[in-house]
């Protein structure tokens, strides 16, 4: 299965004109109807609409056909309609004139003071009437699969790209593991070494004497005390662990921001806990390195459904 960001961006467009009858074009029934989709990201489903209010009833149809195919993101659905009527000056319908001869008639006589109507006005009433007389949610659906199949493939599109930047950020990520793990056992022979020569200048400071057996014990029991704390085997285990859960899921496709976000946690918590028990300046700074590359990996996964 693929990998799919949350970001994305796609449109349609279905002009009536092209499927309107003699009769609708005289009437100047076609016109445009567009369709955005727009995706970011966001920890859950979060669908929005900007509709028009001929298309307000076809919302719950847009949201199930949206909520079926997507799982996460916050994506606003804007469609907009463009009367064909907007471009040239429509024929007055006869009928429509009639009726509104007859309620100026009507209101003329309750309000004589009452303006007639103008040209302008009969022209604007006769536009609205035309808006009105095409039924756009027969249109929205099928075009609204239409821009969301496209939506889809733009957000696998980035997701290939995310995933392919994912997967250079874990093999940096195992490079610095894999200089940290010699690093442990080095310290632990140099401690050792300082704890030795420490005890033999004190022996010598008191009786000047060779270093007795029980104060030879005492400090390599300090030398392995000392190993135990700054030991991070443990933490590079993890560590690769995590990295390889994290791979596997990218590989493999399909919904898992979720879990990706869940492993990053555990990859900075593994990160931050070596670099507490660092005891050189190296390990340090692989810690620092880690913990850079794990923050710009957060970043990427947030975009991942």
């Amino acid at each position: 299965m693929p990998v799919y960001s949350m970001t994305g961006y796609a449109s349609a467009q279905h002009n009536a004109g092209n499927f309107a009858s003699e009769a609708e074009s005289k009437r100047g029934l076609s016109g445009h109807l567009g369709l955005e989709i727009r995706s970011v990201n966001s920890r859950f489903l979060d669908l929005s609409f900007r509709l028009p209010e001929e298309l307000r009833p076809s919302e719950p149809a847009l949201r199930e056909i949206i909520s079926k195919r997507v799982k996460r993101g916050k994506i606003e659905v804007r469609a907009f309609i463009e009367s064909g009527s907007q471009n040239s000056v429509p024929d007055p319908n006869p009928r429509l004139l009639q009726r509104l001869n007859a309620v100026q008639d009507t209101v003329k006589a309750w309000l004589p003071e009452a303006k007639p109507l103008s040209v302008a006005d009969v022209i604007r009433l006769s536009v609205n009437e035309i808006q009105s007389g095409r039924d756009w949610c027969q249109e929205i659906v099928p075009l609204a699969e239409q821009a969301l199949n496209q939506l889809l493939i733009a957000r696998q599109r980035e997701g290939e790209r995310l995933g392919a930047v994912m997967l250079s950020q874990i093999s940096q990520l195992r490079a610095l593991a894999v200089r940290a793990g010699p690093l442990v056992p080095q310290l632990v022979a140099q401690q050792r070494q300082r704890f030795m020569d420490r005890w033999k200048e004190a022996m010598e400071m008191t009786d000047a004497g060779n270093l007795p057996e029980m104060a030879q014990d005492r400090a390599l029991a300090e030398a392995t005390a000392f190993a135990i704390r700054i030991d991070v085997a443990e933490e590079i285990a993890r560590l690769a662990s995590h990295l390889d859960e994290i791979e596997r899921l990218i590989n493999k496709g399909g919904e898992m921001g979720k879990r990706l976000d869940f492993l990053i946690q555990e990859l900075h918590r593994e990160a931050n806990t070596m670099g507490s028990k660092s005891a050189a300046l190296e390990l340090t700074h692989l810690s620092v390195d880690m913990k850079v590359l794990i923050e710009q990996l957060r970043e990427q996964v947030q975009n991942i459904e």
